[in-house]
């Protein structure tokens, strides 16, 4: 009995050998020159007359036999897509992780859109944003969050200061140089929010994923396996088909 990962592994080399018959028949009906024949002989008046010989070309292509070799070579794709087809109407699996039973019976069909859809997930979940490792991170419940511990600093301002480099006299005024100097006038407390995850949560989750795609795959693999039975549908509709 043939199973459906047979039909499966030959499928695309079906298609393949088909569309190139078809396509020669197609490109081989539109050559004029091989569906025109000729027979033609030569009768001279009298018999003194020149003597030619007969010219003949047989015609190479028949159109009805094109579309017969189009329609033997279309029969062998629509049974096997139809083979296939009914059997993915039948090929269902679980998909069990870790001994667990996740989805019960899915279709092989969903379960390939599933392996599709994991893969484009593990591209998202891998460039999740993480928490800077250089800070110490905590999770704030007032804000669902995570922050870092309060880190104090000072806030200074420029406040003028004079230095006087000569007193004054009865001749001369003081000399004074004015400088400035930065003076504590505050301090400010700041704590970092950030609505990222740490690495270990993106490993976990990439741990969680892989486990997922073998399951599914696995499944896939196992409704593969079921066995199918030929179906013919090329016959039928050709039959109709070519009368």
């Amino acid at each position: 009995m043939t199973k459906l990962n047979q039909i499966l592994a030959v499928e695309k080399g079906v298609k393949a050998d088909v569309q190139r018959k078809v396509t020669d028949v197609y490109h081989t009906v539109q050559k004029t020159p091989l569906l025109s024949g000729i027979s033609r002989t030569y009768q001279p008046i009298d018999d003194e007359g020149e003597q030619l010989p007969p010219e003949s070309t047989r015609v190479q292509v028949k159109v009805e036999d094109a579309v017969k070799d189009a329609a033997d070579a279309l029969t062998r794709l629509f049974d096997v897509t139809a083979t296939k087809d009914v059997a993915n109407c039948s090929a269902k699996a679980d998909v069990v992780v870790e001994g667990r039973v996740l989805l019960e019976d899915v279709p092989v069909t969903y379960l390939l859109f599933l392996e599709k859809q994991l893969v484009d997930l593990r591209t998202l979940i891998s460039k999740l944003p993480t928490l800077d490792p250089s800070e110490t991170w905590t999770l704030d419940e007032n804000t669902d969050t995570w922050r870092t511990e309060p880190v104090k600093t000072t806030r200074t301002k420029k406040v003028p200061r004079n230095h006087v480099l000569a007193e004054a006299t009865e001749h001369h005024p003081a000399q004074v140089q004015v400088f400035t100097e930065d003076v504590v006038v505050g301090y400010w407390t700041k704590v970092a929010f950030s609505g990222a995850v740490p690495q270990r949560r993106v490993n976990e989750l990439l741990d969680r994923l892989t486990k997922l795609q073998d399951a599914v795959k696995y499944a896939r693999e196992e409704a593969n396996s079921v066995e199918v039975a030929d179906r013919r549908i090329g016959d039928a509709l050709f039959g109709y088909l070519l009368g």
